[in-house]
Formats: structure tokens, C-alpha cells, sequence
């Protein structure tokens, strides 16, 4: 597979080394398999050295870097050297014209030698450094720490802070040469990680790739959110326990917290946990306070790890048993809805803080409350229960866009607009607005409905690219 995106990162990192005066320091970090060292090298030319550290005592590590030190300066290769002290001070020394040092799954170097952050403190300040200097590492808390907790010595010192991002769906698009429909299909399984798409890449179809990656005990991704976990959490089973819970639909706080025994107090912690890694999302109904609201609920972000944990736990023993047509056939029953639930999502992100119908609108929400209603209904009753898929407000506060969103057969659209209307109309937001009644669609519809409030998949995820 071709390198895809990380446009904005390759300008990013280029302009700072490219920099003629005092050598730089940066920092990367992203979760495993979103291409970090991929990205890293594609910037690095030949006369710069990447390292790619590895679980292993001091001793071996200064041994292996010395060795890819010396290919560049073979007078390096003939010292011994008892520190990393030692062998970064006569580095520096040696180096008369600036490159770049590159030393990749940097946490593990700290894990063995917890001095080196307040060496590469030492040295930057010093402003004698004679070479650019990048960390990367796969450990987003210890990264994050390293670089953003005041009490870290390398806090403020980096010239640049890159925390890789998955790639929007319409690279997917573009890598596997697929169409709107089937591209929200495959990103609903594998998101916008490159590593997935490449193992997708190797298989005629979706479920076909499932069944090679994920169901058997032998299969590459069978425990990929475990080995996500141990880059980051020290407690795998209670963040592996939240996660079951959340897409078994145990959605709100209390629900999960009655579920998994515990007093909801004591979950906030890993679940802001989970937050700050991008596994979990906590959605507010639209026109909440996201700091008041008490009507959050939270999601699986991440799409593999919401497959992962809403078909491959649940079913283990199966997949144990080698019974995997029996658990493909189970997805295959329960894939359209799996899917409906991301293009929901997909539809609120392509929303949010873009320009449509001639509007910028912002965050995109869904809404779910009781409205009045203009005179009792038959049953006698004034109040009636309501949900929207897709609720956000102009930049200007003059419009309102509601929508709703059908991963189903082709649908009669102005049917569907006219109850969409109706619905608008009893919103107490929606008062004094121009109402934008937007349909978010699977395939297009029956009828031949004015297509300017329709968008499908295609439109989607273009949008999802900020177009």
C-alpha cells in the first residue's frame, strides 16, 4: 500500500528541520500502528540516523545505537561507553555539520534509564546541541507526561508536538478503491489506522479479512486491543471490563457502573482514561453543557476496538472451538446494524465545523428529549417523546440543521423530510430558525425527491476530509 495523507504532518516536520539556526527538538507520539515510524522516515534523508529502541537493558540499547551511530561516524564505534551521557556528549562533539537524531519507541530507553529525559533536558538548554533531535513513542500516557506535565523535564522544550491522528475515511477510499457505501462499511471495522488497511488489503472481501485477522487464536489482530492496553494502561482488565460493558450497551455511567459492580465515582478516572486515548467518546445531547450535562453517554471511539468487543469477546469460545463460519455468519446477521451506529457518527462529524446548504455549522449533536406538543394527541396526551440523529446550529445562530440518518434499503424521501419538518417544528431551539432538513442516506431514494438535502456516502466522506 502507498503512503497515504500526513500532508499537514510531513509540512509540519520539514519546516522545523529545515530550520538554519539552533537544532530542534520534536515529539511524536501516537498509538500503535497509525504509521509513526513510516511517517518518520519518509522526512529523514541519508545523512540522518533512526534508532528503533527495544525492550532491553541500558547496556545493549547504548550498544545498538553506538552501532547505527557508527556507520555516520566511525570513530563512535571505538569507544566504550558506560551512559548515554557518554555516548550523546561525544556525538555531539563529533558533529560538524547538523542532522537529525531520530530515537523511535523512546519510552522504552526511559524505562531503563529514567535519567535520560533530564539528560536531553541538560542538552537542549545548553544551546550547544549540534544535531536535531526527535522522540517518538507508541506510549501516548508516558509521551504525553514526558512533554506536557509541568513537572517533567522536558516540558516547554520541544520545538514541535505531533500527536498522530487515524486517517480520515476517504484515504481508505482511495487506498482499496472502494465506493461510498463500502468504504463506511470497511471503516466501521478498521477505522483510520494504515497497519488494518494493509492486512484488509491482502483479502477479496470485508468478511473474508475478518476472518483471517480476527477469528482464530492464532490470527495477527485476535488480541490487538490487549496489546494496545499494555502501551498505556496499567490496569488492562478494568479498562478491557469497561470496554465489554460499553458496547454490550451499557451507555451511561450508572448503567456501567451497575454493571461491572463498582460505585460510578471510582470509574471516572479510567474512563477519562480511555478518553484521553481516543478508545472512548463521550457524546453530549445537542445543546448541552459538556461540563454541566449529566446526560452524556459514552461510546467505543475506536472502530476495530468496537468490533473487537461487540463480536469477538462475546464469542471467544467459539472462535476457541475454530468455529469460525459460525461466528462470521453471526456478524453477517448483525453487520448492518454495527454499521448504522458509525454512519450515525460519521454524519454528526461530517457536520461539525464544515460549510453546507451555504451555512458553517457547529458541533454537531444528537438529540433526544420531550417536546409539547400544539394540542393533545388521541390518546389525550400533551408531551411527546423525540429523538434526532442530527442536531447543529449555524456560526451565525440563524439556522438549524436537523437530520436523520437510514443505513437501510432506499428510502422515500419526501416522506421522510416531512417528518423531519414535523419534528423540527416542535423543537424549542428551532424557534425564530431557519429549519435545514437534511437527510444522511445509505443509497438514494425511491422517489425523485429534490436531492438538495440528501447527502450519501460519498458526500460524507468527502466531508469527513474537511472539503
Amino acid at each position: 500500500m502507498d503512503f497515504l495523507d500526513r500532508i499537514e504532518e510531513i509540512a509540519e516536520l520539514r519546516r522545523v528541520l529545515d530550520s538554519k539556526k539552533t537544532a530542534k527538538f520534536i515529539v511524536v507520539f501516537g498509538r500503535r500502528r497509525l504509521g509513526k515510524s513510516t511517517l518518520l522516515k519518509k522526512i529523514l534523508d541519508k545523512s540522518d540516523v533512526y534508532y528503533m529502541a527495544s525492550d532491553l537493558v541500558t547496556n545493549i540499547q547504548i550498544n545498538m545505537l553506538q552501532d547505527q551511530l557508527a556507520v555516520k561516524y566511525p570513530e563512535i564505534g571505538r569507544g566504550e561507553y558506560q551512559s548515554w551521557e557518554d555516548l550523546l556528549l561525544v556525538l555531539n562533539s563529533l558533529t560538524k555539520s547538523k542532522f537529525t537524531l531520530c530515537l523511535d519507541e523512546f519510552p522504552y530507553m526511559v524505562k531503563h534509564s529514567p535519567e535520560l529525559p533530564s539528560l536531553l533536558q541538560r542538552l537542549i538548554d545548553s544551546k550547544g546541541l549540534n544535531y536535531n533531535l526527535i522522540i517518538c513513542g507508541s506510549s501516548q500516557r508516558m509521551m504525553q507526561e514526558l512533554v506536557l506535565s509541568k513537572a517533567e523535564p522536558l516540558y516547554g522544550r520541544a520545538d514541535a508536538i505531533i500527536n498522530l491522528q487515524p486517517i480520515p475515511p476517504v484515504w481508505l477510499q482511495e487506498a482499496l478503491h472502494l465506493s461510498g457505501r463500502e468504504t463506511v462499511e470497511e471503516y466501521s471495522v478498521w477505522g483510520g489506522v494504515p497497519r488494518y488497511w494493509e492486512l484488509r488489503e491482502e483479502y477479496d472481501n470485508l468478511m473474508e479479512a475478518i476472518a483471517h485477522t480476527m477469528l482464530s487464536t492464532t490470527a495477527v489482530l485476535y488480541d490487538e486491543p490487549k496489546r494496545l492496553f499494555l502501551d498505556d494502561m496499567t490496569a488492562t482488565v478494568q479498562s478491557e471490563s469497561l470496554m465489554s460493558v460499553i458496547a454490550s450497551g451499557a451507555n451511561r455511567i450508572s448503567e456501567i457502573a451497575a454493571r461491572m459492580g463498582r460505585d460510578a465515582t471510582a470509574l471516572s478516572a479510567p474512563i477519562d482514561r480511555l478518553i484521553q486515548m481516543n478508545y472512548v467518546r463521550r457524546e453530549i445531547p445537542f445543546g448541552e453543557n459538556p461540563k454541566k450535562s449529566r446526560k452524556g453517554i459514552y461510546r467505543i471511539n475506536d472502530p476495530l476496538m468496537d468490533f473487537y468487543y461487540t463480536f469477538i469477546i462475546p464469542n471467544m469460545s467459539f472462535i476457541g472451538r475454530g468455529r469460525k463460519h459460525f461466528v462470521t455468519e453471526l456478524i453477517e446477521t448483525k453487520f448492518t446494524e454495527y454499521v448504522a451506529r458509525h454512519w450515525e457518527h460519521l454524519c454528526r462529524e461530517a457536520v461539525s465545523g464544515n460549510a453546507l446548504f451555504g451555512k458553517i455549522w457547529d458541533e454537531a449533536g444528537r438529540w433526544r428529549g420531550t417536546v409539547p406538543l400544539p394540542e393533545a394527541d388521541k390518546n389525550g396526551k400533551k408531551f411527546r417523546e423525540m429523538e434526532l440523529d442530527v442536531v447543529a446550529e449555524s456560526i451565525d445562530r440563524k439556522a438549524l440543521l436537523v437530520g436523520e440518518c437510514k443505513w437501510t434499503n432506499p428510502e422515500i424521501a419526501g416522506v421522510l423530510i416531512e417528518k423531519l419538518m414535523s419534528k423540527a417544528s416542535l423543537l424549542p431551539m428551532a424557534q425564530n430558525k431557519e429549519i435545514i432538513p437534511v437527510l444522511f442516506l445509505k443509497e438514494p431514494p425511491k422517489d425523485n425527491f429534490d436531492n438538495t438535502y440528501i447527502l450519501l456516502p460519498d458526500d460524507v466522506i468527502r466531508l469527513s476530509h474537511g472539503d
